[in-house]
């Protein structure tokens, strides 16, 4: 399949880069990096992968010179989704398949609206990823990513023809790829890092090691969690309780990073607090459940974010 990336940044540009290396077609929307990928292509610098510099790449500025793809990669920040209503439609066929390779709840539900018989795919990336420079990527830690069919915000999908393809491809690119029978449970375990450890990189101004080497805000960021968990249940999603343990183990091995979120703040770009934080406080509320320490910590970002 030829692919198209929607968001050439830490994440759409690491995938992407690993799909072109392996000899698929990948067509690259770029904003303010076309012109230096246009003239020096991409680079990745990876802890696994090594150092990747594709040459030969195909860079567009524009959505209408972009060619129909098979599957459409998005990895805009979400708080640029507004854009997809005129990005989306100029590449897709009826049979193309859109991966939202995004953080948070609530973006396939808008994007069914938009294109009510594609096929959309969520993803929910576990890595360290840093975009250092204009077409430079600097992949730190992990890589993984889960993918899952969308079937609506309470159905589970299961594994599907069109998920066990995208996953087989991302495979053959060396992407660390595994399927979900269950978006929603899926985006609901991604939460359960998110919420803490973004926010609290911001609020507190830390790094992932800082806040797990402190006992206080080691145990604030469970706490979290475990009220993410508890959401979710609320909403229809059982999440096992050693999810929690598992997932702070591994950040606890993690290299020093610095969030996303951490990373907009300290560029004085938005923060992806609706996505992240609003639509899972507001899901959660409309179950009967009240996300209170996740609500105090999405006022105080809101308060940053103005």
């Amino acid at each position: 399949m030829n692919y198209a990336v929607i968001g050439t940044g830490a994440i759409g540009g690491f995938y992407g880069v690993l799909l072109q290396h392996a000899g698929f077609n990948v067509h690259f929307l770029l904003h303010n990096d076309f012109e230096q990928v246009k003239t020096k292509g991409l680079k990745v610098e990876s802890v696994d992968k090594g150092d990747i510099s594709l040459s030969n790449v195909n860079p567009y500025s524009r959505v209408q010179d972009m060619p129909y793809c098979d599957v459409v990669i998005v990895s805009l920040k979400t708080y640029h989704n507004e854009l997809l209503k005129d990005l989306i439609p100029e590449i897709c066929k009826d049979d193309t398949i859109v991966i939202l390779l995004q953080n948070g709840l609530g973006m396939e539900a808008e994007l069914r609206e938009l294109l009510p018989k594609n096929i959309i795919i969520g993803g929910m990336c576990f890595i360290c990823s840093n975009k250092v420079g204009p077409g430079h990527i600097k992949h730190l830690d992990y890589g993984s990513v889960t993918l899952g069919e969308y079937a609506g915000e309470t159905q589970a999908a299961g594994i599907t023809r069109n998920l066990e393809k995208v996953v087989a491809e991302f495979k053959t690119a060396g992407i660390d790829a595994q399927m979900s029978e269950n978006l929603m449970k899926s985006r609901w375990i991604k939460l359960m890092w998110n919420m803490p450890f973004n926010g609290l990189s911001v609020v507190l101004r830390a790094t992932t090691d800082e806040i797990m080497g402190n006992p206080y805000t080691r145990e604030l960021a469970e706490s979290i969690m475990r009220e993410v968990n508890t959401a979710a249940a609320y909403c229809g999603i059982t999440i096992e309780e050693e999810v929690v343990d598992t997932l702070l183990d591994v950040t606890s091995k993690m290299v020093s990073y610095n969030p996303s979120m951490k990373l907009d703040f300290e560029k004085s770009s938005p923060l992806e607090t609706q996505y992240i934080y609003w639509n899972p406080l507001n899901s959660a509320y409309s179950a009967g459940y009240e996300m209170t320490a996740s609500k105090t910590l999405a006022r105080e970002l809101e308060f940053l974010n103005q």
